[in-house]
């Protein structure tokens, strides 16, 4: 990737994680960077293809994330290990988390949901993988690995939004608020693995 197109992606994310996206406007991003507005915009003709930048960059750090992760030998350490990883980077792209929904054209562009859903697809195929895995060592009963990454997946997303909707009230929840989010996403993992053994 080119090193000035980098430079305003991480700007962004910068700005983005700080203030929420549809609160950021490419005025500020190129203030922060001190860049001109045309070379900005050469990079990024409007602010929808910028957003779109950052969720690729952010995603595709996750994936590399993912596979530098060393992977244990038994289901349970691999999805506590990639648990992790989910929670570190669902702590440091919070504000990014709450732009979803937000009635800004840039978050909800064809483009942008492409690209999310191309994501979770994905991500859906690395833990369909992992039960896969899981099941030809025996570790687990035959079952539909698909199916069963997708309900999940879903099992987590469903713990993280009612952190989200349910904490203090307040525009980011507490450290006590994220620690038992990640402890039910734990215990959640340790249930639904136990209910898949042989």
């Amino acid at each position: 990737m080119d090193k000035k197109k980098e430079l305003i992606i991480r700007g962004a994310i910068k700005r983005f994680t700080h203030y929420g996206i549809n609160k950021t406007t490419m005025n500020e991003i190129a203030d922060d960077l001190s860049v001109s507005k045309p070379s900005l915009y050469y990079y990024f003709p409007d602010k929808g293809s910028l957003v779109h930048g950052v969720i690729h960059k952010i995603f595709t750090d996750y994936f590399e994330a993912l596979s530098k992760e060393k992977l244990y030998p038994t289901l349970e350490a691999t999805l506590l290990s990639v648990l992790e990883i989910k929670f570190r980077y669902f702590q440091k792209y919070y504000m990014l988390h709450l732009s979803y929904g937000v009635n800004d054209s840039c978050l909800n562009s064809d483009e942008v949901k492409r690209l999310i859903e191309e994501m979770k697809k994905k991500d859906l195929e690395f833990h369909a993988a992992q039960l896969q895995n899981a099941m030809n060592a025996g570790e687990i009963e035959k079952a539909d690995c698909q199916q069963m990454a997708e309900l999940y997946l879903q099992s987590l997303a469903g713990i993280t939004s009612l952190c989200v909707m349910n904490g203090n009230k307040e525009l980011l929840p507490n450290k006590k608020d994220l620690k038992l989010m990640h402890e039910k996403q734990q215990q959640l993992s340790k249930i639904f693995i136990k209910g898949l053994k042989s």
